[in-house]
C-alpha cells in the first residue's frame, strides 16, 4: 500500500492507495476541485465567509454539493471545503480504477475500500485520544468519516467537545454535521444529538474529556495505539 502526503496551498492531507496511477489521479483531482472553488469565492466572497446556509449562484457541481450539504447542516458552506475536497480526490480514484483509496484531509477523511480500514480516534487530551481506532469494513461506494473538534486545530467551533466524529455515506454531509453537531456541544447541555437526530449521517462519535456520547452505527471500536505523524496536519 502507498501512504503519500499531499499538500496544495491550504490543503494538507495523506493519500492511501494500491497503485501510482491512483495517488496521481486523487491528486489532480483534488486540485481541480480547489480550482472550481477558488474560482467561484473570486466571484462570491461571501460564499467564503458566511456561518449560515446560503444559496449560490453556481451551477458547478462541487459548489451545489457543498451549499445542499451544509443547508440540511444549518451551516456555512465552507464546513464543507475538506469533506468536498477529499471526496472529488476519491472519486478521480474510482474513475482511474481504483477498488481502495483512502484520503485524510485534515482529519475530514473520504473513501472506497475493498477491505478493513483502522480509523484511529484523535480527540487532544482526552483519555481515549490515540488508544482506540474504528475497525471500517468494506463496502462499495464512496463514504465520509469526518471529525470536528473545539479544542484540536485552528478550525472555528463554538462548542466544547474535543471530537465529534461522524459517519454518512455521503463525506461532505459527515463533515457539515460534525461541524454543526460540534458547534452545539456545551458544557452543561450534551444533548444536542438527541435533539437533532439528523436522517443523512450513519452514526455519531463524540469525546468530552472522559464522556463518550454514541448515537447510531457506528463500525466496532478496537483498542490501537495511534501514530501522531501519521495524522493529517500542518506543522506541528
Amino acid at each position: 500500500m502507498i501512504r503519500e502526503p499531499f499538500r496544495f496551498r491550504q490543503t494538507i492531507a495523506t493519500i492511501l492507495a494500491d497503485e501510482p496511477a491512483h495517488v496521481i489521479a486523487a491528486k489532480n483531482g483534488m486540485i481541480a476541485a480547489r480550482q472550481v472553488l477558488e474560482a467561484y469565492i473570486a466571484h462570491d466572497p461571501f460564499f467564503c465567509s458566511t456561518f449560515d446556509p446560503y444559496t449560490p449562484d453556481s451551477d458547478d457541481r462541487i459548489i451545489l454539493h457543498m451549499s445542499e450539504a451544509t443547508r440540511k447542516a444549518g451551516v456555512g458552506p465552507m464546513a464543507a471545503v475538506a469533506g468536498a475536497i477529499a471526496c472529488a480526490g476519491v472519486e478521480a480514484m474510482v474513475d482511474a480504477g481504483a477498488g481502495f483509496g483512502v484520503i485524510d484531509n485534515g482529519g475530514d477523511i473520504a473513501l472506497i475500500s475493498d477491505r478493513n480500514v483502522r480509523v484511529g480516534v484523535h480527540a487532544g487530551e482526552a483519555s481515549v485520544s490515540n488508544r482506540i481506532a474504528f475497525v471500517v469494513p468494506p463496502r462499495n461506494g464512496i463514504m465520509g468519516i469526518c471529525t470536528s473538534s473545539a479544542t484540536v486545530g485552528p478550525s472555528i467551533s463554538f462548542g466544547v467537545a474535543d471530537a465529534v466524529t461522524i459517519f454518512a455515506r455521503d463525506p461532505l454531509l459527515a463533515d457539515a454535521w460534525a461541524t454543526a453537531i460540534c458547534n452545539q456541544i456545551r458544557t452543561d447541555d450534551r444533548t444536542v444529538l438527541l435533539r437533532l437526530n439528523p436522517k443523512e449521517i450513519d452514526g455519531v462519535f463524540a469525546v468530552m474529556g472522559d464522556d463518550i456520547v454514541k448515537w447510531g452505527n457506528l463500525p466496532p471500536l478496537v483498542n490501537a495505539i495511534v501514530d501522531e505523524q501519521l495524522i493529517s496536519a500542518g506543522d506541528r
